[in-house]
């Protein structure tokens, strides 16, 4: 930057190819001109200085007649609107739906009639209890709104990634965010359940065990968003041309299978990424691995209501999958970020009343209440009724109201017709009712007292709760027991504890037990007096497990390199061509960020720098190391935690040169295992790749069990689904 010449209050400094000024004070002016637009006041007056306000001399008072200085602190002091009371922190991406099959024969609605149709979506992904600021990985729901632009209408899917919710009637929905949510005489905890309020209510609420069930499994702390499942929770309706109904359940499933990480990972991710969903999905779009998910329904008619062993119009209850099989009809691919966050995605408005003509609703108490407050909601967000003028909730059809006025009006009826009926025909009379194309109800038939009661069909409250904990492997059934423990052990009143217990005795007795003891209850407790006994009849349903319903591949996973000054570049190029077939991505780490300088020569360049790179980061990893470059990263706290955390979290581990004093410094030299690969060769590459499908190497986890004395396993290879196998040439072994 030099300086070439004055002009008036300024001087000209060179800055690449932009024209650059400096006033008197040092400060920096950037020119308009040529591409660069004029920058301007909301009301289009040209700014000729943006860097100073308007003073009398120039240490005086600020005049009051600076309209631009006033206009641009005026807009800033009211940038922020009221943030979510629950979904607060989220994250959202477009894209589009595309039909693959027709529903003509269940619903009119438009979006199902044409194979092959793309209409643009809306996603909004989010956790619930923290605030905007929290971060990404906190045990919680998730939710998995889809606002889906129909040529009939904008329709939201406003969903979670848990198919189930804690209560059955909404007129308790205030009551359990409060419970999870920072107690109101300390403001803490942000985003965690686990304390005294929430457990209280839980203990005394027992339509939430099964929802306790989810949230205390892995599917509360997924991977990323685009590896997780979206369900609509309740029950609506279909309704066909011919005005028939047809109960449907909403499914979105990932394309590229389920995957969650262990807690010990989440507690490290959040410190040293609280961005890490965001950030994924982000670096998946920006890449062109555009995430997507097929939509499936469910559905079904009165006779199966009829029969079905739960109701429903329960909230806390699903249909397994084995008794009513998903119909796949479409798929949703996000391809697009915003341009910006906030315009977009903080002010987005998703309604569950939101449905289009051949899609309504069911008397799910809890759905009724969420019709009714979601639209509630936006106003206190939004500040008017015209939240639905803002481009990203605009519809993409053409539509026409007789509504008018309020503030931030953008659009008020033309001409002198605001109401109807009129008696001005044509275009001057405004828009006209359509009985052919319009939304009609489905006409039910509701009849009986008017009272405050819950309906006896919900009564059961834990059959369902150990159908989802019997369904689980057994790595998952423990991950439950230790997600509760954990959770219990920051309830400070006993009773409380106590009480869950009770609870758990009626879902399964040896996961009470394993929880009793790990938080020392000094008695176990009676089962809870059960509104209706659990039922043992309840076969496991193979989609409620994430494990068994995990990837095939690599595919869209993270593949991290740890590499030294000296390494082989010929065994870097097989591992980074193998992961390539598979569709992964790779990130090379370095001990610092520039790269390193590869054994002929060559400059590899590093995505990231060691310390600021741990393992929790990665799917999987591999360590590539010369002789002396090994022996130096044996030395770096930040290389033993890598590995040791790796080695923990149960994640496959490649390895090529002088890592031996590494693994050795790291703990885990005498404990290396099938899922700790040597890399010799491009077949070695290859098979680690192909091995890695099994995302965890789950025999591993014995060891890592509080108070386990077994000895290490021995090496072997495991299966492609990482779950232990025959030995072979290519796994485990000490390194030489």
């Amino acid at each position: 930057m030099a300086k070439t010449k004055t002009n008036g209050d300024y001087t000209s400094i060179a800055y690449g190819q932009e024209k650059v000024l400096r006033g008197e004070g040092g400060e920096t002016h950037q020119v308009a001109g040529g591409d660069v637009p004029v920058l301007t006041t909301q009301q289009g007056v040209p700014v000729a200085d943006d860097q100073n306000s308007l003073k009398i001399g120039a240490r005086g008072p600020t005049a009051l007649e600076d309209f631009h200085f006033r206009e641009k602190i005026f807009h800033f002091d009211h940038e922020r609107i009221p943030e979510r009371v629950v979904h607060a922190r989220g994250y959202g991406a477009h894209g589009y739906f595309e039909t693959t099959a027709s529903l003509a024969d269940v619903t009119r609605a438009d979006i199902f009639q044409r194979v092959g149709e793309k209409t643009p979506a809306f996603v909004r992904f989010s956790t619930v209890a923290g605030a905007k600021g929290s971060f990404d990985l906190a045990r919680d729901v998730r939710g998995f709104a889809v606002k889906l632009y129909t040529k009939e209408g904008n329709w939201d899917i406003v969903g979670n990634n848990i198919p189930v919710f804690f209560i059955q009637d909404a007129i308790k929905f205030p009551d359990f965010v409060h419970s999870v949510k920072e107690a109101p005489d300390r403001a803490f905890p942000q985003a965690a359940s686990a304390h005294d309020n929430f457990w209280d209510f839980i203990s005394l609420s027992p339509e939430s065990m099964h929802m306790i069930m989810w949230v205390m499994s892995d599917r509360a702390i997924p991977r990323s968003f685009r590896f997780m499942e979206g369900f609509g929770v309740h029950t609506f309706r279909f309704v066909n041309a011919e005005g028939k109904s047809t109960f449907v359940k909403f499914h979105w499933k990932p394309k590229l299978g389920l995957q969650s990480v262990v807690w010990n990972e989440a507690v490290k991710i959040n410190g040293a990424d609280p961005d890490f969903h965001r950030r994924d999905l982000w670096d998946a779009i920006e890449s062109g691995n555009f995430p997507e998910w097929e939509l499936g329904v469910q559905l079904f008619d009165d006779a199966f209501a009829d029969k079905f062993a739960f109701d429903v119009l329960d909230a806390t209850k699903i249909i397994p999958e084995e008794e009513v099989p998903i119909r796949v009809v479409g798929r949703l691919v996000l391809d697009r970020m915003p341009d910006n966050f906030f315009a977009e995605t903080e002010q987005v408005a998703f309604c569950t009343q939101n449905i289009v003509p051949g899609v309504d609703f069911t008397n799910d108490p809890l759905l009724q209440g969420r019709n009714f407050s979601y639209l509630d909601t936006q106003l206190k967000r939004l500040g008017s009724p015209n939240f639905t003028f803002l481009p990203i909730n605009a519809p993409k059809c053409p539509f026409a109201t007789l509504q008018q006025d309020g503030h931030m009006t953008m659009r008020n009826p033309k001409g002198r017709v605001n109401y109807e009926p009129n008696s001005w025909g044509g275009e001057q009379g405004g828009p006209r009712e359509s009985p052919e194309k319009g939304f009609k109800s489905f006409p039910e038939e509701v009849a009986g007292q008017k009272r405050r009661l819950r309906a006896e069909s919900f009564a059961d409250h834990y059959s369902q709760a150990r159908q989802f904990y019997i369904s689980q492997t057994e790595i998952e059934k423990q991950h439950i027991a230790d997600a509760i423990t954990f959770e219990l052990s920051k309830v400070e009143t006993p009773a409380i504890r106590s009480r869950v217990v009770s609870h758990l005795l009626n879902i399964d007795g040896e996961l009470a037990k394993k929880v009793a003891t790990a938080i020392r209850l000094k008695d176990l407790p009676k089962a809870a007096d059960a509104a209706r006994p659990t039922r043992t009849d309840l076969k496991e349903s193979l989609a409620l497990s994430i494990v068994k319903n995990g990837p095939k591949r690599f595919e869209g996973r993270k593949l991290g390199i740890l590499v030294t000054d000296g390494v082989d570049a010929n065994a870097l190029a097989d591992l980074k061509k193998s992961f390539a077939a598979e569709k992964a991505l790779v990130e090379i780490i370095a001990p610092e960020v520039g790269g390193v300088s590869a054994g002929d020569g060559t400059w590899i360049e590093a995505k990231q720098r060691l310390d600021g790179a741990p393992s929790v980061l990665y799917d999987a990893v591999a360590i590539l190391a010369s002789a002396e470059g090994g022996t130096q990263l044996a030395h770096h706290p930040s290389a033993r935690d890598f590995v040791a955390d790796a080695f923990a979290h149960q994640k496959f581990i490649g390895w090529h040169g002088n890592v031996a004093p590494l693994f050795a410094k790291a703990g885990i030299a005498d404990e290396l295992d099938g899922g700790v690969v040597q890399l010799k060769g491009p077949d070695d590459a290859r098979v680690f790749a192909e091995r890695c499908a099994g995302l965890r190497f789950w025999p591993r986890a014995e060891k890592f069990k509080a108070g386990s004395s077994k000895p290490a396993a021995t090496a072997t290879a495991p299966k492609k689904n990482g779950n232990g196998g025959k030995k072979n040439g290519n796994g485990g072994g000490k390194p030489q």
